[in-house]
């Protein structure tokens, strides 16, 4: 094993009479790097999301390389902020489930992408982030010593802990001899249910040494997979059934379950079966809105009155500190990811906790119910489906009638701004709902009837919208991504980055910017802790931003079709413009200027 950087040509030179130290065959030397970016290939990385630094020259040297030789390696896609970049990898796999790569620099980038890691953790997906780390020689001894000021003050203690609370897996490579079994580690515990972040740093000492290629071990997938999901003990399945067959007001919340095509199928077939009222609580992933149960997406009333529910997929069904269930009600937990091990305190209930494939065990479940069901049950079930119905009409009249409030000059109802851009959209398109406060608007007005086609976040890291759907624009090319965000998440986004990325690698995204001039979500939280106290009484609540700001240069200045609206009756003809640029293959903004704080 040769633990020297240098190449075998300078070893013999250096050690004319050591054989020790000859290679024992003629295979060819290549780099850590070299073999690092043919083992993201293997692995299954089609893209290395970047934001480069002085860390990464051997890698840059190594795809230079790999290109003049005409080898595979993921393509590359350079993003001016971290944030971005991270949140692109998260669109990408929210479209196709496959993580991608993200390359940061050191310590620093780490921390940029810090919001970015939280995020794609709470909402389970995957991404490998790697970052160098700074070299640990600084007199020569090994190619990659230290040679700029940066490389003395990017080395703490623990680069690692910025990143820790959001990761499944963490590691330094030791040595380039092992770099495609961290490779195939990382990827494999990344990809497997609950799938979720991982990180790898790397040293340039570390990735300049030489390897003879017989010396470089692979480790394939189909050998080193994932972790299989299954099913639940039939006899648990069966006593979950009983409760359904016997229940007089069942519902079902689920937060994650349009994520994968079968959970959303089999929530529309169990609830449909049995006359289950099924609920959205903070959709990261929707189900479909169009089915008889969809039942909206607050479930406050009918968590106090039903007496047997399901949490499906599903972080935060309610805030207990507004809604008391039933007492005499029986829960049942369906998801991967039933004990929520990362979150310290998580206190709903669940007299029956089904840990696996929520798909499978719904199917499961199904197959149980339609064994056991009596004439009576099937009455029941029709009853409640009946029901259900009429409400939903009822819901639909009531959101047709808020946005009939086309709002005044200046201040555009965001509900008939969202009922108006719902017309141009297609069911496959897909809208990211960054609107913060108005996140509840967005899902009134643009019911979507495909699962995963209106996305938000499992976590709170503000900005992220614009990088998701850049991702998404790039793993589903022909579908219009929507990113929908207030003023105050735009400032987040590094909006910049998100359109330069935009106009470099024409992946063009329609935004629509709902600008109140402030953070409303600051001042309704002060109000609801003290809605009598010194902020409310001198309407003093820390909330409002610049004014004024022409938001529509932003995109302008990276060749996006820009417009800002702020009467009611262009919103219309402004939503169809920019529709049509995005489609033709343009970038567009469209800053709204929406109802005040």
């Amino acid at each position: 094993m040769m633990l020297y950087c240098a190449t075998a040509e300078k070893r013999q030179i250096d050690h004319p009479m050591d054989t020790s130290i000859t290679p024992r065959t003629n295979a060819p030397e290549f780099s850590t790097a070299y073999y690092l970016l043919e083992g993201l290939s293997e692995v299954g990385i089609e893209y290395l999301f970047c934001n480069l630094g002085t860390d990464h020259a051997p890698i840059i040297e190594e795809m230079a390389h790999r290109r003049k030789r005409g080898e595979a390696m993921p393509r590359i896609v350079r993003c001016p902020h971290e944030t971005v970049a991270a949140h692109m990898a998260g669109g990408y796999a929210l479209v196709t489930g496959r993580g991608q790569g993200v390359l940061v620099h050191v310590d620093v980038g780490t921390a940029n992408a810090a919001t970015a890691m939280h995020n794609l953790f709470r909402s389970r997906l995957p991404v490998l982030l790697m970052a160098g780390k700074a070299p640990y020689t600084s007199h020569n001894e090994l190619i990659g010593t230290r040679d700029t000021h940066v490389h003395f003050v990017q080395e703490p203690f623990d680069q690692a802990s910025l990143v820790r609370p959001y990761l499944k897996w963490e590691w330094t490579l030791p040595s380039g001899v092992v770099v495609k079994e961290a490779l195939r580690r990382a990827y494999s515990i990344m990809q497997s249910a609950p799938s979720g972040p991982v990180y790898l740093m790397m040293q340039r000492e570390t990735l300049t040494q030489h390897w003879r290629e017989d010396e470089i071990h692979r480790y394939s997938g189909d050998r080193y997979g994932t972790a299989a999901e299954g099913g639940a003990d039939p006899r648990h399945v069966a006593a979950l059934a009983e409760r359904l067959m016997a229940a007089e007001y069942p519902i079902l919340i689920t937060g994650y379950g349009g994520r994968h095509a079968h959970t959303a199928q089999m929530i529309e077939e169990v609830a449909q079966f049995a006359g289950i009222a099924v609920f959205e609580a903070h959709p990261s992933s929707n189900v479909s809105h169009a089915g008889p149960c969809f039942a909206g997406f607050s479930p406050g009333k009918a968590i106090a009155e039903a007496d047997v529910g399901m949490l499906v997929d599903v972080d935060v069904p309610w805030f207990p500190a507004d809604v008391e269930p039933n007492e005499t009600a029986f829960w049942a937990h369906i998801d991967i990811d039933v004990l929520k091990v990362n979150s310290p305190m998580w206190t709903f209930p669940g007299h029956l906790r089904l840990r696996g494939d929520s798909g499978r065990i719904l199917d499961q479940l199904l197959t149980e119910l339609k064994a056991k069901a009596t004439p009576r049950f099937k009455a029941a079930a029709a009853a409640r489906l009946d029901r259900l119905k009429a409400a939903r009409e009822t819901r639909l009249a009531r959101a047709a009638q808020l946005a009939a409030d086309h709002g005044r000059p200046g201040a555009i109802n965001p509900h008939y701004l969202m009922a108006e851009l719902g017309k141009v959209l297609d069911d496959e398109d897909i809208v990211f709902n960054e609107a913060v406060r108005n996140v509840p608007v967005v899902l009134t007005q643009i019911p979507r009837r495909l699962p995963n086609t209106v996305v938000d976040t499992g976590g709170a890291g503000l900005g992220w919208s614009g990088g998701m759907a850049l991702g998404a624009k790039l793993a589903a090319p022909g579908r219009l991504i929507v990113q929908v965000v207030g003023d105050g998440s735009f400032y987040f986004g590094a909006p910049c980055a998100v359109f330069a990325v935009s106009r470099q690698y024409k992946l063009p995204i329609f935004s629509v910017v709902l600008d109140n001039s402030g953070w409303l979500a600051v001042k309704q939280s002060t109000l609801r802790v003290f809605p009598h106290g010194e902020a409310s009484a001198a309407n003093e609540f820390e909330a409002e931003l610049a004014p004024k700001v022409e938001f529509a240069r932003v995109g302008e200045a990276f060749g996006a079709h820009a417009e800002t609206v702020s009467d009611p009756a262009d919103v219309p003809a402004a939503i169809a413009r920019c529709a049509k640029e995005v489609r033709g293959g343009r970038a567009a903004l469209l800053h709204a200027r929406v109802t005040r704080l």
